[in-house]
């Protein structure tokens, strides 16, 4: 494929340098050399597409369980101490020192062969341990909210052992991702109204519905609410959006230096229709050191540090037009949890997997690449993605995604956007056979960081 970089066919040949024959169906590293897993007894599956594999489970334990062994003993020696095992130090008495098991690798990657009704698929999965202090898991993006990069710029940039592209977009316009997202705990974007999203929707998800993870490295599924106000001299103003590319329809969106692309265009479409025409009346109002330093025609480009815009339409242009220059103005604005803990990171993302279970109703047909992550319940965060539109992966379905990330152990798990956006990135390397040409350019991705 021109312009691809991957290392499907490195690594094998790496493996075969120390001595070890590893298929393709079986491919396990905790860096950039894959080395084959020990092999484990295999349960059988629930119906659906089934994985070339003996990693995800073993007789009598979970897949979380098998996983943790499996990774255990990835780059071991001969003279490794496997984990249950015991060594001693020249001597055989009782109280002779014991040897530490060694720890198994805080993330790894693994290539599956997975067979489905339709054909077989690649998958590539991550495992990360978010309970472990050398890693946290954060939003890797450009300087502003509708700055692309590819995904292996984005890793490098952020320093990220592993990583996978993030939210749909508005790709071709605003590029500015269309759920919420957070970096380094600070709010960068709100949802925008479902019906301007550009990816179908997915049965029972909600308008601001992310991947989280707190301080403290817990990862969840979370819902995240724009609370945030305007208050003048004529009372509080409710902003609805924060550096959307859709502002709705008789709403007020908020602007600040994370957006740097084109606020009328957001003031145009409706609701429902992103063609629509652009509503009549527009305006905007710059915001600088709690005072209306200019009322005007929305425009574009770089915001000031320091600058708040706020953008009206409709019947929120009426509102801000009765702001002057002078006038002191309050603006205040958060991203409110669902869950009660504000998020350090935050990626926007439709739920797929809750509680151990598919969500119900989710799309059996359609095959494309995709892209998805999981949280197991001992803390780990699983990231994972499928191969389509060649004749070696067919792709695989929203249904097929999420029992996918129940056999790699996952109790929750969200779809991100996928098909083009497809990518992998583990230990500097783009692991998985990205759909397009070029790495597609993404605003955001999701990365795993050693400290």
């Amino acid at each position: 494929m021109a312009g691809w970089t991957g290392s499907r066919g490195a690594a094998v040949a790496t493996a075969v340098v120390v001595g070890l024959l590893v298929p393709v169906t079986q491919q396990a590293s905790a860096g950039p050399a894959r080395v084959a897993p020990p092999v484990a007894a295999v349960v059988p599956a629930a119906p659906g597409p089934t994985a070339e594999t003996a990693e995800t489970a073993s007789t009598g334990a979970t897949a979380e369980t098998a996983s943790t062994a499996e990774t255990a003993s990835i780059g071991e020696t001969p003279s490794t101490v496997a984990l249950g095992s015991t060594a001693t130090s020249g001597s055989t008495g009782a109280d002779a020192p014991v040897a530490p098991a060694p720890q198994a690798p805080a993330i790894t990657h693994r290539e599956e062969r997975v067979d489905t009704p339709a054909g077989p698929v690649t998958v590539d999965v991550v495992v990360a341990d978010l309970n472990r202090a050398e890693l946290r898991a954060t939003l890797l993006t450009g300087a502003t909210v509708g700055e692309r990069s590819s995904v292996p710029a984005h890793a490098q940039r952020g320093g990220a052992a592993a990583a996978i592209n993030g939210d749909f977009f508005d790709l071709g316009r605003s590029n500015a991702p269309a759920g919420p997202s957070v970096r380094d705990g600070r709010a960068l974007t709100s949802a925008v109204p479902p019906g301007r999203r550009l990816a179908p929707g997915v049965p029972g998800a909600e308008q601001g519905d992310v991947l989280a993870v707190d301080d403290d490295g817990t990862p969840r599924l979370d819902r995240l609410t724009l609370d945030a106000s305007a208050t003048g001299p004529q009372g509080r103003l409710r902003i609805d959006t924060l550096n959307a590319y859709a502002v709705p329809v008789g709403g007020i969106g908020l602007f600040t230096s994370d957006w740097a692309g084109d606020r009328a265009a957001t003031l145009c479409g409706s609701d429902t229709d992103r063609n629509a025409p652009c509503a009549p009346d527009r305006v905007e109002v710059v915001v600088r050191d709690g005072a209306v330093t200019a009322v005007r025609p929305p425009g574009g480009g770089a915001i000031p540090a320091g600058d708040q815009v706020l953008a009206g339409r409709d019947q929120g242009a009426a509102a801000l037009r009765r702001l002057a220059v002078g006038d002191r103005v309050t603006v205040r604005y958060a991203l409110a949890a669902a869950s009660g803990t504000p998020p350090r990171t935050a990626v926007g993302a439709s739920p797929i997997l809750r509680d151990g279970a598919p969500v119900a109703g989710l799309d059996a047909r359609s095959r494309d690449p995709r892209s998805a992550a999981g949280l197991t319940a001992q803390g780990r965060l699983i990231l994972l993605t499928a191969d389509g539109r060649e004749s070696t992966s067919v792709g695989i379905t929203l249904a097929e995604t999420a029992e996918q990330l129940r056999r790699a152990g996952a109790v929750d798990g969200v779809n991100l956007d996928g098909g083009g956006s497809s990518t992998m990135v583990f230990r500097g390397q783009v692991v998985n056979s990205p759909s397009e040409d070029a790495y597609r350019l993404v605003p955001n991705a999701l990365g795993v960081v050693e400290n």
